[in-house]
């Protein structure tokens, strides 16, 4: 079986992602990570008036005479309208306020110097300076925020900004995951001899509640046909996506993939990387009905888990909840190794970039998931590739790959 590129998997995963289509308004304060539905448009304009960038003098340019001084009339801070100016006059005003009519400069007070109700102005700025303009920043019926927008703190500011307390946005993805594996168990339970705590409950939980997802968790499922097929018909039952983590690879006890084939259909199994190899991917449900539930099968391996997850399965749930994910950003660093033994497929190696260079963790196994605490990022080295220390390298930044 030909194994799909890396490119190839993101670009076929993201070609069958399905946004969702209903919404719902809900309140500025509460939708941090939530995706616009509708555009936000203006209804004022930012600045609302020509204002003062900083403290300082608003005057009329020609009268910087050198050597001239003005008469300080008023007094002007920010939220309070200042009274028409005459020539040779000046006002004190402060960042933000309103520019009085009158003046068409604002000098900032260190060069300017002040005694009795005068000001002279000891070096004069361009005509015009240090003026906000009104609507420079957004005008009257602007569009501020678009559709497909996901609400980070920076927007819901802008959101703020033109007075919006309510926005439309996509509902909440609903994604169901559940664990399989009879040898991992949950912590607080008594650890038999042979069994592990599963770890990928918690990474994945924690992965999909950053995203804003709707998270349905059904548990852990025993290593059997039946009892993955009763789950799985749940899952797709409840959710718009199911994600599990293990039984997806080729050996005996793993059942998700045969689930999978019985109760829906695969359209793509096992991309050419390591880790992560056995990433599934397809739909439960009648092949001819739109409501088919997307299904994600991620590798058991905490730190291929992961990798997948950042890889593909982000990626494609952004998708689905009617926003995207920004392409893989690299950059290119010198490499504080050496990687003298050449892959079959490309590598995504855990990296932490110190001292102006990238230096690997010491074991990259796959099941080693103190790895990723201690990386910052993941190196990526293409199929049959080597690396001599100081080689340029793309290192992909786990913020980048969270963003």
């Amino acid at each position: 079986m030909t194994l799909l590129s890396v490119d190839e998997a993101r670009a076929r995963l993201l070609a069958g992602a399905r946004p969702l289509a209903e919404t719902e308004t809900v309140a500025a304060d509460l939708a941090l990570g939530r995706v616009l539905a509708a555009p936000l448009v203006s209804g004022v304009a930012v600045p609302p008036l020509d204002n003062s960038a900083m403290d300082g003098y608003a005057l009329l340019h020609s009268d910087c005479a050198e050597g001239r001084w003005l008469a300080v009339t008023q007094r002007i801070p920010a939220g309070h309208l200042g009274q028409p100016l005459k020539p040779g006059e000046a006002a004190r005003i402060f960042t933000g306020a309103p520019i009085p009519e009158g003046a068409d400069t604002v000098v900032m007070q260190e060069d300017c110097e002040s005694a009795d109700g005068r000001v002279l102005v000891k070096q004069a700025p361009r005509p015009g300076a240090n003026i906000r303009r009104a609507g420079e920043d957004i005008r009257v019926g602007q569009d501020v925020l678009v559709v497909g927008d996901r609400l980070t703190p920076a927007r819901l500011g802008v959101a703020a900004l033109v007075g919006a307390t309510d926005l439309t946005v996509f509902r909440r993805l609903k994604v169901a995951v559940f664990f399989t594996g009879d040898e991992i168990v949950m912590p607080g339970q008594a650890l038999a001899p042979g069994r592990i705590y599963n770890s990928n409950r918690a990474t994945l939980r924690g992965l999909l509640d950053q995203l804003g997802c709707e998270v349905i968790d059904l548990g852990q499922v025993p290593d059997r046909l039946d009892a993955t097929l009763e789950v799985l018909q749940r899952a797709a039952a409840c959710a718009d996506v199911v994600i599990t983590s293990g039984g997806v690879s080729v050996g005996e006890e793993d059942h998700v993939k045969a689930a999978l084939e019985r109760l829906g259909r695969i359209d793509m199994w096992q991309v050419a990387m390591k880790p992560g190899k056995p990433l599934v991917y397809g739909r439960v449900g009648d092949a001819d009905l739109p409501s088919q539930t997307d299904f994600l099968g991620l590798p058991g391996n905490p730190v291929s888990a992961f990798v997948v997850f950042c890889l593909f399965a982000r990626p494609f749930l952004l998708a689905r909840m009617g926003t995207a994910a920004a392409p893989l950003k690299a950059y290119t660093v010198p490499a504080g190794f050496d990687w003298a033994k050449p892959g079959k497929r490309r590598e995504f190696l855990r990296a932490r970039f110190e001292d102006g260079r990238a230096t690997l963790y010491p074991s990259q196994s796959s099941g080693v998931l103190t790895s990723l605490a201690w990386a910052d990022g993941l190196v990526d080295i293409a199929a049959g590739a080597t690396v001599k220390p100081g080689d340029p390298i793309r290192f992909l930044p786990l913020t980048e790959l969270l963003a």
